[in-house]
Protein backbone atom coordinates (compact mmCIF):
# COMPACT_ATOMS: atom_id res chain seq x y z
CA UNK A 1 0.00 0.00 0.00
CA UNK A 2 1.14 3.37 -1.13
CA UNK A 3 0.72 6.23 1.53
CA UNK A 4 0.38 8.98 -1.02
CA UNK A 5 0.07 11.77 1.66
CA UNK A 6 3.25 10.73 3.86
CA UNK A 7 5.00 10.38 0.27
CA UNK A 8 4.33 13.33 -0.99
CA UNK A 9 4.87 15.55 2.06
CA UNK A 10 8.07 14.35 2.72
CA UNK A 11 9.06 14.81 -0.85
CA UNK A 12 8.33 18.50 -0.40
CA UNK A 13 9.74 19.17 2.98
CA UNK A 14 13.07 16.83 2.99
CA UNK A 15 13.67 17.09 -1.11
CA UNK A 16 12.46 20.09 -2.87
CA UNK A 17 11.81 23.42 -0.54
CA UNK A 18 15.24 23.12 0.97
CA UNK A 19 17.06 23.05 -2.74
CA UNK A 20 15.39 26.27 -3.24
CA UNK A 21 16.17 27.74 0.07
CA UNK A 22 19.94 26.85 0.19
CA UNK A 23 20.27 28.00 -4.11
CA UNK A 24 17.64 30.67 -4.71
CA UNK A 25 17.98 33.18 -2.63
CA UNK A 26 20.01 36.89 -3.74
CA UNK A 27 21.82 38.01 -0.41
CA UNK A 28 23.07 41.17 -2.19
CA UNK A 29 20.48 42.43 -4.64
CA UNK A 30 17.31 40.75 -3.50
CA UNK A 31 15.17 38.87 -4.84
CA UNK A 32 15.80 35.08 -6.19
CA UNK A 33 17.96 33.72 -8.21
CA UNK A 34 15.98 31.72 -11.29
CA UNK A 35 18.52 30.02 -13.35
CA UNK A 36 20.16 26.97 -11.34
CA UNK A 37 22.26 23.95 -12.77
CA UNK A 38 21.04 20.46 -11.37
CA UNK A 39 23.34 20.79 -8.43
CA UNK A 40 22.15 24.48 -7.36
CA UNK A 41 24.67 26.90 -8.99
CA UNK A 42 23.48 29.95 -10.75
CA UNK A 43 24.15 30.08 -14.39
CA UNK A 44 21.92 33.19 -15.44
CA UNK A 45 21.76 36.15 -12.98
CA UNK A 46 18.06 38.15 -14.90
CA UNK A 47 14.93 37.30 -12.77
CA UNK A 48 11.52 36.93 -14.24
CA UNK A 49 8.62 38.60 -12.13
CA UNK A 50 6.74 36.07 -12.62
CA UNK A 51 8.85 33.22 -11.38
CA UNK A 52 10.05 35.77 -8.68
CA UNK A 53 6.45 35.99 -7.60
CA UNK A 54 5.84 32.25 -7.80
CA UNK A 55 8.16 31.60 -5.35
CA UNK A 56 6.83 34.44 -3.33
CA UNK A 57 3.58 32.29 -3.43
CA UNK A 58 4.89 29.55 -2.73
CA UNK A 59 6.45 30.16 0.63
CA UNK A 60 3.97 32.37 2.07
CA UNK A 61 1.54 29.37 1.37
CA UNK A 62 3.82 26.57 2.64
CA UNK A 63 3.91 28.60 5.51
CA UNK A 64 -0.07 29.31 5.49
CA UNK A 65 -0.62 25.31 4.61
CA UNK A 66 2.07 23.42 6.19
CA UNK A 67 4.05 24.79 8.57
CA UNK A 68 4.43 28.65 10.06
CA UNK A 69 8.03 28.60 10.04
CA UNK A 70 10.13 31.45 10.39
CA UNK A 71 12.59 30.66 7.82
CA UNK A 72 9.30 30.48 5.27
CA UNK A 73 8.12 33.71 5.99
CA UNK A 74 11.49 35.62 5.96
CA UNK A 75 11.90 34.00 2.11
CA UNK A 76 8.82 35.11 1.31
CA UNK A 77 9.48 38.90 2.23
CA UNK A 78 12.64 38.81 0.57
CA UNK A 79 11.21 37.73 -2.85
CA UNK A 80 8.36 40.88 -1.81
CA UNK A 81 10.58 43.25 -1.41
CA UNK A 82 12.19 43.17 -4.42
CA UNK A 83 9.45 42.91 -6.11
CA UNK A 84 7.63 45.78 -4.51
CA UNK A 85 10.50 48.08 -5.02
CA UNK A 86 11.59 46.91 -9.15
CA UNK A 87 8.65 45.25 -10.53
CA UNK A 88 6.56 47.25 -12.02
CA UNK A 89 6.33 50.36 -14.29
CA UNK A 90 4.65 53.49 -13.65
CA UNK A 91 1.51 52.41 -14.85
CA UNK A 92 1.08 49.67 -12.37
CA UNK A 93 2.09 46.91 -15.05
CA UNK A 94 4.27 44.31 -13.92
CA UNK A 95 7.93 43.73 -16.07
CA UNK A 96 8.45 40.48 -17.69
CA UNK A 97 12.10 40.41 -16.42
CA UNK A 98 14.94 42.56 -14.66
CA UNK A 99 18.91 42.36 -14.54
CA UNK A 100 20.00 41.18 -11.21
CA UNK A 101 20.15 44.62 -9.60
CA UNK A 102 16.61 44.83 -11.01
CA UNK A 103 16.89 47.56 -13.62
CA UNK A 104 14.30 46.56 -16.17
CA UNK A 105 15.26 44.35 -19.17
CA UNK A 106 11.93 43.44 -21.22
CA UNK A 107 8.67 45.69 -21.28
CA UNK A 108 5.61 44.19 -19.07
CA UNK A 109 3.82 42.69 -22.63
CA UNK A 110 2.88 39.59 -20.68
CA UNK A 111 0.08 39.88 -18.34
CA UNK A 112 1.17 36.58 -16.81
CA UNK A 113 3.24 38.54 -14.61
CA UNK A 114 0.74 40.49 -13.50
CA UNK A 115 -1.70 37.48 -12.51
CA UNK A 116 1.50 35.75 -10.32
CA UNK A 117 2.13 39.29 -8.83
CA UNK A 118 -1.11 40.00 -8.17
CA UNK A 119 -1.59 35.84 -6.10
CA UNK A 120 1.71 36.10 -4.47
CA UNK A 121 1.04 39.14 -2.61
CA UNK A 122 -2.47 37.65 -1.89
CA UNK A 123 -0.83 35.01 -0.35
CA UNK A 124 1.55 37.22 1.84
CA UNK A 125 -1.07 39.13 3.22
CA UNK A 126 -2.78 36.09 4.76
CA UNK A 127 0.08 35.24 7.01
CA UNK A 128 1.34 38.84 7.21
CA UNK A 129 -1.45 41.47 7.05
CA UNK A 130 0.42 44.35 5.73
CA UNK A 131 -2.20 46.83 4.12
CA UNK A 132 0.00 47.45 1.39
CA UNK A 133 0.17 43.69 0.72
CA UNK A 134 -3.28 44.21 -0.02
CA UNK A 135 -3.62 46.67 -1.98
CA UNK A 136 -0.32 45.61 -4.49
CA UNK A 137 -2.87 42.33 -4.64
CA UNK A 138 -5.85 44.05 -5.74
CA UNK A 139 -4.66 47.05 -7.15
CA UNK A 140 -2.81 44.31 -9.76
CA UNK A 141 -6.06 42.20 -10.04
CA UNK A 142 -8.14 44.68 -11.08
CA UNK A 143 -5.78 46.20 -13.62
CA UNK A 144 -5.89 42.18 -14.96
CA UNK A 145 -9.72 42.23 -15.29
CA UNK A 146 -9.08 45.92 -17.30
CA UNK A 147 -6.82 44.43 -19.53
CA UNK A 148 -8.28 41.00 -20.21
CA UNK A 149 -9.82 41.51 -23.54
CA UNK A 150 -6.43 43.16 -24.72
CA UNK A 151 -3.57 41.21 -22.40
CA UNK A 152 -0.60 42.19 -24.37
CA UNK A 153 -2.11 45.68 -25.52
CA UNK A 154 0.40 47.39 -27.51
CA UNK A 155 3.00 44.95 -27.43
CA UNK A 156 0.33 42.56 -29.10
CA UNK A 157 2.16 41.39 -32.76
CA UNK A 158 -1.46 40.18 -34.65
CA UNK A 159 -2.39 42.43 -37.22
CA UNK A 160 -5.95 43.41 -36.38
CA UNK A 161 -8.56 42.25 -37.95
CA UNK A 162 -7.36 39.51 -40.16
CA UNK A 163 -7.80 36.69 -37.43
CA UNK A 164 -8.41 38.21 -33.79
CA UNK A 165 -8.03 34.81 -31.59
CA UNK A 166 -8.75 34.12 -27.93
CA UNK A 167 -6.51 32.48 -25.97
CA UNK A 168 -7.17 30.07 -23.50
CA UNK A 169 -4.48 30.82 -21.10
CA UNK A 170 -6.17 33.59 -19.30
CA UNK A 171 -9.51 32.13 -18.36
CA UNK A 172 -7.70 29.33 -17.16
CA UNK A 173 -5.85 31.56 -14.52
CA UNK A 174 -8.62 33.61 -13.16
CA UNK A 175 -10.17 29.95 -12.55
CA UNK A 176 -8.00 29.65 -9.54
CA UNK A 177 -6.19 33.22 -8.92
CA UNK A 178 -10.32 33.78 -8.18
CA UNK A 179 -9.95 31.40 -5.41
CA UNK A 180 -6.29 33.19 -4.51
CA UNK A 181 -7.76 36.69 -4.34
CA UNK A 182 -11.02 35.71 -2.86
CA UNK A 183 -10.12 36.78 0.95
CA UNK A 184 -9.21 40.31 -0.41
CA UNK A 185 -12.07 40.50 -3.06
CA UNK A 186 -16.21 41.64 -2.58
CA UNK A 187 -18.18 38.28 -2.57
CA UNK A 188 -20.33 39.32 -5.60
CA UNK A 189 -17.06 40.26 -7.62
CA UNK A 190 -16.03 36.86 -6.88
CA UNK A 191 -19.25 35.12 -7.89
CA UNK A 192 -19.11 37.28 -11.02
CA UNK A 193 -15.87 36.36 -12.23
CA UNK A 194 -16.60 32.73 -11.07
CA UNK A 195 -19.53 32.24 -13.59
CA UNK A 196 -17.69 34.34 -16.33
CA UNK A 197 -14.94 32.00 -16.53
CA UNK A 198 -16.65 28.77 -15.77
CA UNK A 199 -18.70 29.56 -19.20
CA UNK A 200 -14.92 30.67 -21.05
CA UNK A 201 -13.36 27.08 -19.96
CA UNK A 202 -16.20 24.72 -20.39
CA UNK A 203 -17.62 25.97 -22.88
CA UNK A 204 -16.11 28.26 -25.29
CA UNK A 205 -12.86 26.79 -25.30
CA UNK A 206 -14.23 23.49 -24.84
CA UNK A 207 -15.37 21.44 -28.02
CA UNK A 208 -17.95 18.52 -27.16
CA UNK A 209 -17.01 16.95 -30.52
CA UNK A 210 -13.68 15.47 -29.29
CA UNK A 211 -13.99 16.28 -25.71
CA UNK A 212 -10.64 18.57 -25.97
CA UNK A 213 -10.04 22.04 -25.32
CA UNK A 214 -8.22 24.35 -27.65
CA UNK A 215 -5.57 26.99 -26.50
CA UNK A 216 -7.04 29.60 -29.26
CA UNK A 217 -10.35 30.05 -30.90
CA UNK A 218 -12.04 32.81 -32.81
CA UNK A 219 -13.68 35.60 -30.91
CA UNK A 220 -17.08 34.62 -31.08
CA UNK A 221 -15.91 30.89 -29.71
CA UNK A 222 -15.66 28.64 -33.34
CA UNK A 223 -12.56 26.99 -34.74
CA UNK A 224 -9.53 28.45 -36.46
CA UNK A 225 -8.17 26.17 -38.83
CA UNK A 226 -5.22 27.70 -38.52
CA UNK A 227 -2.08 26.73 -36.65
CA UNK A 228 -2.92 28.34 -33.43
CA UNK A 229 -7.04 27.59 -33.83
CA UNK A 230 -5.74 23.60 -33.76
CA UNK A 231 -3.48 23.82 -30.65
CA UNK A 232 -3.74 21.35 -27.89
CA UNK A 233 -1.94 21.73 -24.80
CA UNK A 234 -2.42 18.47 -22.45
CA UNK A 235 -1.41 19.91 -19.43
CA UNK A 236 -2.84 23.49 -19.67
CA UNK A 237 -6.59 21.79 -20.10
CA UNK A 238 -5.65 19.43 -17.45
CA UNK A 239 -4.51 21.91 -14.76
CA UNK A 240 -7.46 23.64 -15.75
CA UNK A 241 -9.74 20.97 -14.61
CA UNK A 242 -8.53 20.48 -11.03
CA UNK A 243 -9.09 24.43 -10.83
CA UNK A 244 -12.46 23.80 -12.19
CA UNK A 245 -13.01 20.83 -9.81
CA UNK A 246 -11.83 23.56 -7.01
CA UNK A 247 -14.16 25.84 -8.36
CA UNK A 248 -16.87 23.30 -8.33
CA UNK A 249 -16.18 22.64 -4.59
CA UNK A 250 -16.37 25.90 -3.72
CA UNK A 251 -20.21 26.07 -5.35
CA UNK A 252 -21.07 22.66 -4.13
CA UNK A 253 -21.88 21.86 -8.02
CA UNK A 254 -21.41 17.91 -8.27
CA UNK A 255 -22.34 17.96 -12.08
CA UNK A 256 -19.46 20.61 -12.70
CA UNK A 257 -16.81 18.28 -10.75
CA UNK A 258 -18.11 15.44 -12.87
CA UNK A 259 -17.92 17.07 -16.56
CA UNK A 260 -14.26 18.49 -15.48
CA UNK A 261 -12.68 14.81 -14.23
CA UNK A 262 -14.47 13.77 -17.84
CA UNK A 263 -12.61 16.57 -19.79
CA UNK A 264 -9.20 15.43 -17.80
CA UNK A 265 -9.41 11.43 -18.60
CA UNK A 266 -10.53 12.21 -21.86
CA UNK A 267 -7.26 14.48 -22.11
CA UNK A 268 -4.84 12.52 -20.50
CA UNK A 269 -6.37 9.56 -23.22
CA UNK A 270 -5.80 11.57 -25.73
CA UNK A 271 -2.34 13.33 -24.92
CA UNK A 272 -0.31 10.44 -23.52
CA UNK A 273 2.16 8.94 -25.59
CA UNK A 274 1.20 5.36 -26.64
CA UNK A 275 4.48 4.38 -27.81
CA UNK A 276 7.17 6.03 -24.74
CA UNK A 277 5.00 6.93 -21.99
CA UNK A 278 4.31 10.61 -20.65
CA UNK A 279 2.33 13.08 -22.10
CA UNK A 280 3.45 15.00 -24.99
CA UNK A 281 3.78 19.45 -24.85
CA UNK A 282 1.68 19.93 -27.93
CA UNK A 283 -0.84 18.25 -29.87
CA UNK A 284 -2.36 19.12 -33.06
CA UNK A 285 -6.05 18.19 -33.32
CA UNK A 286 -6.30 17.53 -36.63
CA UNK A 287 -2.96 15.59 -36.34
CA UNK A 288 -1.31 17.88 -38.86
CA UNK A 289 2.23 18.76 -38.01
CA UNK A 290 3.15 21.33 -35.19
CA UNK A 291 4.97 24.56 -35.46
CA UNK A 292 6.46 23.93 -31.99
CA UNK A 293 9.27 22.06 -32.47
CA UNK A 294 9.03 20.65 -29.09
CA UNK A 295 5.68 19.40 -29.65
CA UNK A 296 6.87 15.29 -28.57
CA UNK A 297 9.08 17.25 -25.52
CA UNK A 298 7.67 15.17 -21.54
CA UNK A 299 7.81 18.29 -19.31
CA UNK A 300 7.81 18.20 -15.13
CA UNK A 301 4.81 20.46 -14.87
CA UNK A 302 2.35 19.01 -17.08
CA UNK A 303 2.89 15.45 -15.50
CA UNK A 304 2.59 17.09 -11.86
CA UNK A 305 -0.45 19.31 -12.49
CA UNK A 306 -1.75 15.48 -14.28
CA UNK A 307 -0.83 14.09 -10.77
CA UNK A 308 -3.27 17.06 -8.74
CA UNK A 309 -5.75 16.57 -11.44
CA UNK A 310 -6.15 12.87 -11.04
CA UNK A 311 -5.79 13.30 -7.32
CA UNK A 312 -8.58 15.50 -6.94
CA UNK A 313 -10.89 13.41 -9.38
CA UNK A 314 -10.52 10.35 -7.47
CA UNK A 315 -10.83 12.40 -3.83
CA UNK A 316 -14.16 14.38 -5.83
CA UNK A 317 -15.61 11.63 -7.36
CA UNK A 318 -14.51 8.37 -6.81
CA UNK A 319 -13.51 7.52 -9.37
CA UNK A 320 -11.75 4.37 -9.95
CA UNK A 321 -10.10 5.35 -13.39
CA UNK A 322 -8.84 8.27 -11.99
CA UNK A 323 -6.75 6.33 -9.50
CA UNK A 324 -5.29 4.24 -12.24
CA UNK A 325 -4.09 7.18 -14.20
CA UNK A 326 -2.54 8.94 -10.94
CA UNK A 327 -0.45 5.19 -9.96
CA UNK A 328 0.71 5.76 -14.14
CA UNK A 329 1.51 9.20 -13.69
CA UNK A 330 3.11 8.38 -9.99
CA UNK A 331 5.55 5.74 -11.65
CA UNK A 332 6.51 7.78 -14.64
CA UNK A 333 6.81 11.18 -13.41
CA UNK A 334 8.93 10.25 -10.14
CA UNK A 335 11.12 7.68 -11.89
CA UNK A 336 12.49 10.22 -14.58
CA UNK A 337 11.91 13.76 -13.26
CA UNK A 338 12.56 13.20 -9.50
CA UNK A 339 16.39 13.54 -9.16
CA UNK A 340 17.08 11.72 -5.95
CA UNK A 341 21.07 12.67 -6.31
CA UNK A 342 20.83 17.12 -5.73
CA UNK A 343 16.83 17.63 -4.92
CA UNK A 344 14.06 18.82 -7.35
CA UNK A 345 13.06 17.43 -10.20
CA UNK A 346 14.11 17.73 -13.65
CA UNK A 347 12.52 19.91 -16.12
CA UNK A 348 12.55 18.53 -19.69
CA UNK A 349 12.60 14.85 -20.98
CA UNK A 350 13.02 13.97 -24.79
CA UNK A 351 10.13 11.79 -26.33
CA UNK A 352 11.66 8.47 -24.57
CA UNK A 353 11.73 9.86 -21.14
CA UNK A 354 15.21 10.75 -21.02
CA UNK A 355 17.14 14.02 -19.40
CA UNK A 356 17.32 16.59 -21.99
CA UNK A 357 18.27 19.50 -20.17
CA UNK A 358 19.56 18.84 -16.52
CA UNK A 359 18.65 22.11 -14.90
CA UNK A 360 16.15 22.81 -12.14
CA UNK A 361 15.48 26.11 -12.72
CA UNK A 362 15.57 28.75 -15.44
CA UNK A 363 13.25 31.28 -17.58
CA UNK A 364 10.01 29.08 -17.14
CA UNK A 365 11.21 26.89 -13.74
CA UNK A 366 11.21 27.93 -10.05
CA UNK A 367 9.83 27.05 -7.04
CA UNK A 368 6.81 27.17 -7.77
CA UNK A 369 5.00 23.40 -9.83
CA UNK A 370 6.99 20.98 -7.51
CA UNK A 371 6.08 22.05 -4.37
CA UNK A 372 2.40 23.27 -5.13
CA UNK A 373 1.58 20.12 -6.94
CA UNK A 374 3.46 18.21 -3.98
CA UNK A 375 1.17 19.90 -1.41
CA UNK A 376 -2.02 19.52 -2.95
CA UNK A 377 -1.37 16.03 -3.57
CA UNK A 378 -0.58 15.41 -0.22
CA UNK A 379 -3.80 17.54 1.08
CA UNK A 380 -5.81 15.79 -1.64
CA UNK A 381 -4.74 12.05 -0.96
CA UNK A 382 -5.29 12.34 2.67
CA UNK A 383 -8.70 13.27 1.86
CA UNK A 384 -9.24 10.74 -0.78
CA UNK A 385 -8.18 7.85 1.87
CA UNK A 386 -10.13 9.23 4.47
CA UNK A 387 -13.52 9.26 2.02
CA UNK A 388 -12.68 6.21 0.17
CA UNK A 389 -10.93 4.04 2.54
CA UNK A 390 -7.00 2.52 2.66
CA UNK A 391 -8.34 -0.44 0.59
CA UNK A 392 -8.74 1.49 -2.47
CA UNK A 393 -5.04 2.80 -2.27
CA UNK A 394 -3.63 -0.90 -2.62
CA UNK A 395 -1.29 -1.63 -5.69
Amino acid sequence: MNNYSVIYEQELINNVIPFWMKHSKDEQDGGYFNCLDRVGNVFDTDKFMWLQAREVWTFATMYHELEPRQEWLDMARHGADFLEKHGRDEDGNWYFSLNKQGQPLVQPYNIFSDCFASMAFAALYKIDPQERYAEIAKSTFFNILERRDHPKGKYTKAFPGTRSLKNFALPMILSNLSLEMEHLLDKKVVDDLLRQVIHEVMEVFYQPESGLILENVNLDGTFSDSFDGRLVNPGHVIEAMWFIMDLGTRLQDQDLIEKATKIALRTLDYGWDKKHGGIFYFLDIKGHPLQQLEWDQKLWWVHLESLVCMAKGYALTGSQECLLWFEKLHEYSWNRFRDPEHGEWFAYLNRKGEVLLPLKGGKWKCAFHVPRALLQISRTMEVAQQKNGPLAMEK
